[in-house]
């Protein structure tokens, strides 16, 4: 068994001042958007040599399957969300409600998103306001099974979780922000077993590469509790295994790259947290 070589947790016990920490909210957008929340993962053109940063956000095919065929919009300035008002564009994001009231399709993962704090959805909008307009139509989704009305109540108001090394700010993190626990948690009718399998892994991902198959996250053996704190690390900003090999997208490991070291380490605290389950199946 591999030992944890140095431990995160040690971390939440230093303590920085507000003022030391302080981050302006087009800072804090754009981090979310060009780092820990990945956007352009899905809304990004693919080039031959990955993505492409002439059309960065301008919308692209994401999936296409007997179920659906996913569209991520354009969400710069020059996309359709130019009309829309900021409180539109937020449900949009959090709610998954556009302003004529249709309801936008999976893959988006709203059962994470629907947890994103005010302060940072306001602050992804704000970041978004600010980007080149790139003209790019990348056409629209369509599905052959029934989507509902809604993904669930509306949501009125999320408070912050408070920053720093612990176990609820890396729960945040892996849950709303980044939405780690949605791909990295069986698909049920339903949507993601979030109640039963949080974590067990399982998920299939299709894709140019072949079929890559989410990982197990939790502190079970099949998962987590054999790898350091250090490799998990270097998998999730970096792709890489232990042994060195690289990992297989759709994980956003050139998103995830740029994670301040305190939010990985978070990160890291809620994973071990998570109850131990063995793989799916």
């Amino acid at each position: 068994m591999k030992h944890r070589t140095f431990e995160y947790s040690a971390l939440a016990l230093i303590a920085f001042s507000s003022a030391s920490m302080a981050e302006t909210q087009l800072e804090r957008g754009e981090y979310l958007v060009r780092g820990i929340a990945g956007c352009g993962n899905c809304h990004t053109p693919l080039g031959p040599d990955g993505f492409d940063m002439n059309l960065e956000l301008a919308g692209r095919l994401v999936e296409q399957n007997e179920a659906f065929t996913a569209v991520a919009a354009n969400i710069t300035p020059a996309g359709r969300i130019s009309g829309w008002s900021d409180a539109e564009l937020k449900r949009a994001i959090r709610e998954g409600i556009r302003p004529d009231g249709s309801v936008i399709g999976p893959p988006m993962p709203f059962s994470m998103y629907r947890g994103l704090s005010d302060t940072d959805l306001d602050a992804i909008v704000a970041f978004l306001r600010t980007l080149p307009p790139i003209e790019n139509d990348p056409g629209i989704s369509t599905y052959n099974i029934p989507l509902p009305p809604a993904w669930g109540p509306p949501v009125d108001t999320v408070a912050d979780v408070p920053a720093g090394v612990t176990v609820e700010y890396g729960a945040y993190l892996a849950g709303p922000v980044t939405h780690c626990l949605e791909c990295h948690t069986p698909m049920g009718p339903q949507g993601p077993m979030l109640e039963t399998d949080l974590g067990r892994g399982g998920f299939e991902f299709p894709g140019p590469w072949g079929v890559s198959v989410s990982a197990n996250l939790t502190s079970h053996a099949d998962g987590l509790a054999e790898y350091s704190d250090e490799e998990i690390a270097a998998m999730i900003t970096e792709g890489k295994r232990p042994d060195g090999s690289d990992m297989l997208p759709p994980m956003p490991y050139s998103y995830l790259a740029h994670m301040k070291d305190d939010d990985v380490a978070a990160i890291l605290l809620y994973l071990r947290s998570l109850p131990p389950l063995p793989d799916a199946g």
